[in-house]
């Protein structure tokens, strides 16, 4: 199974799908083993991402690992942990709004196939709208604020989260429950599963 799954990440990443509609180009950013137990779905690559082909090499994922509670070197262990954004290319970016969302061609293409390449996965941290919208498909609240807060109610095996974007400081101020709750709760599950 080792080997059928390294063949699919080969070809996710040869893949150009979207090529004409990417204007930074294409570089499938995507990581995990079969052995993985704890899944991590974001948006799409960031800029930073996409320059190294390395997820969350940005300060991201500096908040990411901290509400973990995990260092580098844990994140990056791909028999550990699965990195699987909604889309696997730096989809672009709207002057002073930030990335755009995923391209929509990715997930119907490659997320089922990759899923079942990823038979231990035990708890999925879910980032961002795009994601939830997939990943907890029609379970959402109205908002975002509203899914995050209802956490408990996707576990033991769906955790969603915000974006750890520096863009997202004021929702984190306007939403001090979010570390006060659920961030004690991502350690907790992350240090059990680790």
């Amino acid at each position: 199974m080792n080997q059928d799954f390294e063949a699919l990440l080969a070809e996710v990443r040869a893949c150009r799908i979207c090529e004409t509609q990417l204007p930074h180009g294409v570089r499938p950013v995507v990581r995990g083993k079969p052995t993985a137990r704890l899944l991590v779905v974001g948006q799409a690559p960031g800029r930073r991402v996409h320059e190294t082909g390395i997820p969350f090499n940005d300060p991201s994922g500096d908040r990411l690992r901290d509400w973990m509670g995990i260092t580098r070197e844990v994140f990056y262990d791909e028999a550990r942990i699965a990195i699987l954004p909604m889309g696997f290319c730096f989809p672009g970016t709207v002057p002073k709004k930030g990335d755009l969302p995923p391209r929509p061609e990715c997930a119907p293409q490659w997320r089922e196939r990759l899923l079942a390449g990823l038979p231990n996965i035990e708890l999925t941290l879910v980032i961002g709208a795009h994601a939830q919208g997939w990943h907890l498909a029609g379970r959402t609240g109205r908002t975002l604020t509203e899914t995050v807060r209802a956490f408990r109610d996707f576990l033991p095996g769906l955790l969603p989260l915000p974006h750890p974007s520096p863009r997202n400081l004021m929702w984190l101020k306007k939403n001090p429950w979010f570390e006060v709750e659920v961030v004690p709760e991502i350690r907790r599950r992350v240090a059990a599963l680790l």
